[in-house]
């Protein structure tokens, strides 16, 4: 279970990186200047300069990342509910990015900042988590048909 734990917080390190990369291009692409912005321009001041931000902002991305690869393991958990599983999931990934987005300033530092994010969070979640249980759904129903044509195999 710990080389799980491990190699799942290894693959969410990358993973949260990565993204917080894309993120950067994708807002730099947004704003149509042709300039990248790594990271937010008061953050880069409150740390002096840009290339401190964007080292705190990756490690807190990781951090992130292994984090969310962490808590996939709530998932696996059979002996608790979905509704069980769903909330301590949702209660530490909420917790977890609205301590980084709130220390890397991805988010106003206002209580309308603040609840935007969240509702913005919360919409996100609640597509995958759709998403994923209608996929997890139908896997379960084709291998119920499978049984059911064949319970011998």
């Amino acid at each position: 279970m710990k080389k799980i734990f491990t190699g799942r917080m290894m693959i969410g390190l990358l993973g949260g990186i990565a993204m917080s990369y894309l993120i950067t291009i994708f807002i730099s692409l947004s704003a149509g200047d042709g300039i990248l912005y790594p990271c937010v321009p008061s953050f880069a001041q409150r740390f002096g300069s840009e290339l401190t931000a964007v080292i705190i902002q990756t490690i807190l991305s990781a951090v992130l990342g292994a984090g969310f690869g962490a808590i996939s393991l709530i998932w696996e958990k059979d002996e608790w509910s979905l509704l069980k599983q769903t909330s301590i999931y949702f209660a530490i990934a909420s917790v977890l990015t609205m301590t980084v987005a709130y220390v890397c300033e991805w988010m106003d530092h206002s209580v309308q900042g603040v609840v935007s994010y969240f509702a913005i969070f919360f919409a996100i979640f609640i597509i995958v988590w759709i998403f994923q249980f209608i996929i997890w759904k139908r896997r379960i129903s084709k291998i119920n048909e499978r049984v059911k044509k064949n319970p011998s195999e």
